[in-house]
């Protein structure tokens, strides 16, 4: 009996410490202050707050409040007061100055300045948590901040005098200056601003061959766009770029001689990886009218894998006249049929392997008789071994490569020059510092004349570093004034093939790319 009472003793013991409610066999007043509502009850002494407020069938949502504190225990009659608490979010949106930049160009006259970009105030939402005690605001706290809308900021280009002796000049001078449009015309102090939207990429930019209109490209904002093709007219007094709808031009884009108004161009398609795009291989021309609109396009060349290394994409290349079509990939150069679009090999090498995300491709240039074409050659096969292309023309009916400069690099951009009277020409063309670094190496500037003889150096000197990979520009009046343009530490310099002088034109080197007609 003893035990059993024990053990009935011990259950209600544990019975009893699990319960919330410590009874002590009485009751107390409770009222309870929910906002302006209150409500009187009776409840066992030792029930706890929440206990309590249960009991009397109120609700308390997660973040509301007692006092005393829900945990509390009563033992005498109490007043427990609510406090109803409720949260918002608030996103409110903020002005973004927008910054002022001033940029000093020399092909400005001094004193002059240009807007090149208005400013514009970017937006930022900024998100704040509210609370409310009892519909009373009490506190606000900083939860995050977004830009929703960069600002633009306002670039003002202003004009700085040029510290160098003024050229004399023929043709058209073109050149793309902190990624706007310049042109030069009878003298290099004669400079116009012709684009000023400050986004040309530089991959196309080229005048046309009677000097009135200009075709280039510019970057894209737009989602799964890399560039965007327009041309302006430099006749214009005020000259207002047009869109030609052509986009994703990376590779090539140039005039087709001999044809006003019309240029011709191959694309690719932009993907996610390196290096941005995966080429399309194809060529198609393009004509528009005196105002700047479509006329016609015409299919010369089927989208095509390009073959090894296609994804990089072919380069073409006009004969003077534009009767002849060239084309050059990472493995071959050669000739299209303008009727079919097919492609006729003129000479096949091996990929050149860079390692990287980017294929080499070898420039190529026309004679001025439409003859030959010269280029940068790999030999045909060179077993895993690393070698250095040679400076080669390729004799078109011969169907005949000669290796003229051996060891020139892989950047060399053999370049002739226009005929002189006695039917002479030159070929400007870059030379390796380094050949068996030309990946990376910097440039001398070299002439020669057509057959490989007569090599002369013009740039740089001693001391001074050498020149970046570029295609170097004649004078379009050479046989006159035997001037040549390039690109030398982001300034245009002229030199003189005759005498051997090199004139620096700009200064403030701000300059990416030139054209010469």
């Amino acid at each position: 009996m003893t035990r059993k009472f024990f053990l009935l003793s011990l259950i209600f013991l544990i019975l009893l410490s699990g319960c919330d409610i410590l009874t002590t066999g009485k009751n107390i007043n409770v009222v309870i202050v929910d906002n302006a509502a209150q409500k009187s009850l009776s409840v066992p002494s030792g029930s706890s707050v929440k206990q309590a407020i249960e009991i009397a069938g109120v609700t308390l949502n997660a973040l509301d409040k007692t006092n005393p504190i829900s945990t509390t225990l009563l033992s005498e009659n109490t007043t427990i007061t609510i406090t109803r608490v409720t949260e918002e979010f608030s996103i409110e949106q903020a002005i973004v100055p927008f910054e002022q930049q001033t940029v000093k160009n020399e092909s400005l006259p001094e004193g002059q300045s240009v807007l090149i970009q208005a400013g514009a105030n970017g937006i930022q939402q900024n998100t704040f948590r509210i609370l409310f005690e009892n519909g009373i605001e009490t506190s606000r706290t900083f939860v995050s901040s977004e830009i929703t809308q960069a600002a633009k900021p306002e670039i003002l280009m202003i004009g700085v005098q040029s510290p160098f002796t003024p050229q004399t000049i023929s043709g058209t001078i073109a050149y793309i200056s902190a990624s706007n449009a310049w042109i030069m015309e009878d003298s290099t102090i004669n400079r116009r601003l012709v684009v000023s939207t400050a986004d040309l990429d530089g991959r196309v930019f080229s005048v046309s061959p009677d000097r009135e209109w200009l075709l280039f490209s510019r970057l894209s904002t737009e989602e799964g766009l890399i560039n965007t093709l327009w041309v302006v007219n430099l006749k214009s007094e005020s000259p207002e770029p047009v869109n030609t709808g052509i986009t994703n031009v990376v590779n090539y884009a140039d005039w087709v001689p001999g044809r006003g108004r019309t240029i011709s161009f191959s694309t690719v398609e932009p993907v996610p990886t390196a290096p941005g795009w995966n080429a399309n291989n194809d060529l198609l021309i393009y004509r528009f009218d005196a105002e700047g609109k479509p006329f016609e396009t015409k299919l010369v060349v089927d989208k095509n894998s390009g073959g090894i290394s296609g994804w990089w994409g072919a380069s073409y290349e006009w004969s003077t006249n534009g009767s002849k079509l060239a084309y050059a990939r990472p493995d071959s150069i050669g000739l299209v049929d303008l009727e079919s679009g097919a492609l006729i090999p003129l000479a096949e090498f091996d990929v050149f392997n860079t390692g990287s995300d980017w294929a080499w491709v070898p420039g190529i240039k026309w004679s001025p008789d439409d003859q030959s074409i010269f280029t940068t050659l790999l030999p045909a096969s060179s077993n895993g071994t690393i070698t250095v292309p040679a400076l080669s023309v390729i004799l078109i009916g011969a169907q005949k490569v000669i290796n003229l400069v051996p060891n020139c690099g892989l950047f060399c951009y053999p370049t002739p020059s226009p005929v002189n009277k006695d039917g002479r020409y030159s070929v400007a063309y870059l030379a390796a510092i380094l050949p068996d670094q030309s990946e990376t190496s910097r440039y001398s500037l070299k002439a020669m004349d057509r057959d490989g003889s007569n090599q002369r150096k013009y740039y740089p000197d001693e001391g001074i570093q050498g020149l970046s990979p570029q295609i170097l520009k004649w004078s379009p009046t050479w046989a006159q004034d035997q001037l040549l343009a390039g690109i030398a530490q982001g300034n245009l310099i002229l030199v003189n093939t005759e005498g051997g002088s090199v004139k620096q034109i700009t200064g403030d080197g701000s300059i990416s790319k030139v054209d010469w007609k």
